[in-house]
């Protein structure tokens, strides 16, 4: 006789309709025999969402944005459960397992709707597309793109980290401009001595690449907002609209700092437009959607201008230390130049992203409608002291 967990398979898994998963729901609720290979089979489909390029991060946000916060929790037991079984892990999966929901006790409230939440999560995780892989999966030698092993986070973005924070905690707008401002300088300097001691030691470090979660709502005006902080950190964004994420691709120093950046420009960001949106309501105006999207469109726009000109600054700088003989190290040393060491990075991020993502599409964003949200945005964002490359996106799709 065909085990009960095939015959649950059989009627929930594929097929679209809810009569399915009552009927398979109904099958394992009458059979406690079934719970541990009901468990191992949730661990082999996590196993396969490893073998198609996803990761812990990526397999929550879509439990999330698909199904609801339960079933994440579900997601996150079967998750830790798997990635146990390895003795290394590849670079930022422990970071992202620190951050799994907590998972519910199994077959509660009842073991029916317990066995129901299991087969609709089973039911997503079957179905997940392949995507291009930003690193090898656990237990395997990396593969594709090549990864440096992980490694305590340097004491620059300790201190980026920090400054960041404190831009976010403050109530002061001028203090949060020029805590990010001075964030921005350190990335900058950071990415300039991290290239120019690759080029003395002539390293092998190539790209990577990371993929950072653009959730709705608003989630275009999101992704301008990331594409420009990973343009100014010497990056290529591209973003996958059906899947709810960005892959960044760049050297992992400035990885590290796309990631940081806009986390924290978001926070601020949507602090802001809280902060307009209350003192709309308070002169007697209702503001709607139309303004928080028109809000973060200005205020993703003007930063990408604003971190560029940063960028610029620094790296201008940088260089003229260099002919000095202070940044690539002494005159008559023979030295690496710093623009044709940072000309070799950006074109070698450039040739990486376009092997990863060799069919893209350039999406041209709708204008912003609402005037009063525009105006709001782009003053927010001079305050946090960033600015937009135009309103234009470079999207991907995951390989299906």
């Amino acid at each position: 006789m065909e085990p009960v967990t095939d015959q649950a398979f059989a009627a929930a898994l594929y097929s679209d309709g809810d009569a399915g998963l009552d009927t398979g729901a109904s099958l394992l609720a009458a059979d406690p025999t079934a719970d541990a290979e009901l468990f191992r089979r949730g661990e082999e489909f996590v196993r396969r969402a490893w073998e198609r390029g996803w990761q812990p991060a990526d397999v929550i946000r879509l439990v999330r944005r698909e199904l609801d916060e339960h079933a994440a929790g579900l997601a996150a037991g079967l998750i830790g459960s798997e990635t146990a079984r390895y003795e290394r892990l590849p670079p930022r999966w422990r970071s992202q397992l620190d951050a799994l929901p907590d998972a519910p006790p199994r077959n509660r409230p009842d073991r029916f709707s317990y066995a129901g939440a299991v087969l609709g999560l089973y039911r997503l995780l079957l179905r997940l597309p392949a995507v291009e892989p930003v690193g090898p999966p656990p237990g395997a030698g990396p593969h594709g793109l090549r990864l440096p092993p992980a490694h305590d986070e340097p004491r620059m973005l300790t201190r980026i980290r920090a400054l960041l924070a404190k831009a976010e905690a403050t109530g002061f707008p001028e203090e949060a401009e020029a805590l990010t401002t001075k964030a921005q300088e350190l990335m900058a300097r950071h990415s300039i001595d991290e290239a120019l001691l690759a080029a003395r030691t002539h390293s092998k470090e190539a790209p990577g690449a990371c993929r950072i979660g653009v959730d709705a709502p608003y989630e275009t005006a999101k992704a301008i907002l990331l594409d420009a902080v990973a343009a100014a950190n010497r990056c290529r964004a591209v973003w996958n609209s059906d899947l709810g994420f960005s892959t960044v691709v760049g050297f992992e120093p400035d990885l590290d700092a796309v990631e940081l950046l806009y986390t924290s420009l978001l926070v601020q960001g949507t602090a802001a437009m809280t902060r307009a949106e209350a003192g709309q309501r308070a002169g007697g105006r209702k503001r709607t959607k139309t303004f928080r999207q028109s809000f973060l469109m200005a205020y993703a726009q003007r930063l990408g201008s604003r971190l560029a000109a940063d960028t610029a600054r620094v790296t201008a700088e940088a260089e003229t230390g260099a002919e000095g003989g202070s940044a690539a190290g002494p005159a008559g040393s023979g030295s690496p130049g710093l623009l044709p060491v940072l000309a070799a990075r950006d074109m070698a991020v450039t040739d990486t992203a376009e092997r990863m993502f060799p069919e893209t599409t350039t999406t041209r964003v709708r204008g912003a409608t609402d005037l009063d949200g525009w105006t709001h945005g782009t003053d927010a964002a001079d305050r946090a002291r960033m600015g937009g490359s135009g309103p234009e996106l470079r999207g991907g799709r995951g390989k299906r």
